[in-house]
This record gives C-alpha cells, sequence and structure tokens, in this order.
C-alpha cells in the first residue's frame, strides 16, 4: 500500500497581490518510501476498482430518472446551471474537478469550497436543503468515480485550501496529505462514523482525519463493504447534511 514519506511546500505558496497576501495551490509531491505491495493488496485494489465502475455505472442507469426531477427542480427553484464543480484534491495531490448538484444561490457560491456550510446557511436555496440533507447533491459524484477520480469509498474529497478549527489542515494535521495516498471517497470512514459537518473546532477536524488515516492503513475490499452499508444505514436512519 501507499505511505507518505513527506507533502513538501504545504500545498500553498504566499503571493503578494495589491498589498494582499493570498494563497495559491501548489502540486504536492508525494515522496513514497517504495514499499511493493504484496500481491493479495494488488488483488482487493483491483477488486475494488472493479466494484466502483459496477456499481457507480449501475447506480447511474436506476437514477437516471431520478437525476432527471431532480434537474428539473434545482431549475425551477433558483436561478443558475443544474451542476455545481470544484477543484479538489485527489489522488496522490493531483488536483480533480468533482461534480454535484447545485445547492445554493450562483451569486452566493463559494467557488473554492473554503468557507464551509453552516446550518441555515443563507447561501442554501430551498431544492439545495432538501439535497444536501438527503445527500442527493452528492450523487453526480459517481461520474468522478467513472472516470476514475474518486472511489465509491474512501476519504471524503476535501477542497483545496479548506479550513479546520481556524486554520489550514495541512497545518492542524502533520500528516494530512496522507488521506490522499488513496482515491478518494463518495462516502467513507469518518461519515459512516457521524463525523461530519462544518469543522469549526480543531478536535472535530482531528478526529475526522484519524478515521481517514485508520482508513488508509487497514484498506480491505470487505472494509468497503461495511463502509457502503453502514453509510446506506446511516441515511436511512436519517441524513446528517445541511
Amino acid at each position: 500500500m501507499f505511505r507518505l514519506g513527506e507533502a513538501r511546500a504545504g500545498g500553498f505558496e504566499e503571493i503578494q497581490q495589491s498589498g494582499s497576501i493570498v494563497l495559491e495551490p501548489q502540486n504536492i509531491l508525494f515522496e513514497n518510501d517504495q514499499v511493493e505491495q504484496t500481491p493479495m493488496l494488488k488483488l482487493q485494489f483491483a477488486v475494488k476498482r472493479l466494484i466502483d465502475v459496477f456499481g457507480a455505472f449501475s447506480a447511474l442507469l436506476m437514477l437516471s430518472p431520478l437525476f432527471g426531477v431532480v434537474a428539473l427542480l434545482v431549475k425551477l427553484d433558483s436561478k443558475g446551471p443544474v451542476f455545481f464543480s470544484q477543484i479538489r484534491w485527489g489522488m496522490n495531490g493531483e488536483k480533480i474537478r468533482v461534480y454535484k448538484f447545485r445547492s445554493m444561490r450562483t451569486d452566493l457560491c463559494d467557488a473554492t469550497g473554503v468557507a464551509q456550510t453552516v446550518k441555515n446557511d443563507p447561501r442554501v436555496t430551498k431544492m439545495g436543503a432538501i439535497l444536501r440533507k438527503t445527500n442527493i447533491d452528492e450523487l453526480p459524484q459517481l461520474i468522478n468515480v467513472l472516470k476514475g477520480d474518486m472511489s465509491l469509498v474512501g476519504p471524503r474529497c476535501h477542497a483545496i485550501g479548506m479550513f479546520a478549527g481556524g486554520r489550514l489542515y495541512e497545518d492542524l494535521v502533520p500528516n494530512y496529505h496522507k488521506r490522499h495516498t488513496v482515491r478518494p471517497g463518495i462516502t467513507g470512514l469518518a461519515q459512516m462514523r457521524g463525523l461530519r459537518g462544518p469543522t469549526d473546532r480543531a478536535d472535530k477536524a482531528r478526529a475526522r482525519i484519524a478515521s481517514d488515516i485508520y482508513y488508509v492503513d487497514n484498506f480491505s475490499v470487505w472494509l468497503d463493504i461495511r463502509i457502503i452499508f453502514g453509510t446506506l444505514w446511516s441515511e436511512l436512519k436519517g441524513g446528517k447534511g445541511f
């Protein structure tokens, strides 16, 4: 399995613009320890990818009527496109474009994703509140899974420059980028454990990353299956998104 040797440059560099300092995302360079994967682990990753492709393709086919209804409701609810896309961290520090159903007003959207959503967020539309509560807004990420940018299961896809407890994730959690040694997922161990919502406190953010790194260190197809069914059970009991 991958090991993270070092993430250089912290993911950002400071650039002086008009007397102010802005953060510019940089490519993260991973210095892997060149640990050879066992044949069994290679097989598990191959099976994981087969599950991703089959699961995403099947879900897109079955959910296509729902996609049509949601697209219509989003258009009727507020002005703007049906889909929202954003650049986020992918595997090995690559930047990927992630798709979602638009759930916010176009004039108030934060394209960077740095401004986290809070309860009763005024940016969220009426339809968007329903989509976020039920996590239906995440379904277009099945396209990302088919493309190979994401997986059904993995650490959740973070926006570049995301803050937690008032600090950059990279500064708050020294081994933060270890979570990026696998494909990000539509759901993950942290989400199954109920670690969701804004990361306004450092302890909540650290707990979430600890779950992500546990997943990286203990990956197995069986763990993925448990997370998928655990997530479905959690959603049946009532989604916690907002």
